[in-house]
């Protein structure tokens, strides 16, 4: 990893911890904050702890690029929690053929870069 990488990943960790201490939930009750503040901070820890032994460049800059969507979107819509996607089962209409694989790979061919280790972790 380059020292600019370094630089950028610690950056982003460091964004994220100063989120989580400023952040307030949509609905105001402080349960509600106390819990989201929580599970922001269990998710990077766990996320960034996960992919410490990175070294390939082009998956570190994924990595960077979907922790940067997941802040964006957290701070557009005011949740924490990444935005779920909602697709029929066999909704996607595939190259050639109508077969389950086909469907399954269309399906972790569309999933937005925000959720890219959502369904690793849960």
């Amino acid at each position: 990893m380059t020292t600019a990488t370094r630089q950028e990943v610690l950056g982003l960790y460091r964004r994220i911890f100063r989120l989580a201490r400023k952040w307030q939930a949509a609905s105001g009750q402080m349960e509600d904050t106390i819990k989201e503040k929580q599970y922001m901070v269990n998710e990077a820890r766990m996320l960034f702890q996960k992919n410490k032994n990175l070294t390939d460049t082009d998956l570190i800059k994924q990595c960077i690029d979907e922790c940067t969507a997941r802040i964006e979107i957290g701070l557009h819509y005011q949740i924490p929690y990444p935005r779920p996607i909602h697709l029929p089962p066999m909704g996607l209409i595939p190259l050639r053929g109508r077969g389950l694989r086909s469907q399954e790979k269309l399906r972790k061919l569309s999933k937005p870069v925000y959720l890219q280790s959502h369904d690793e972790v849960s």
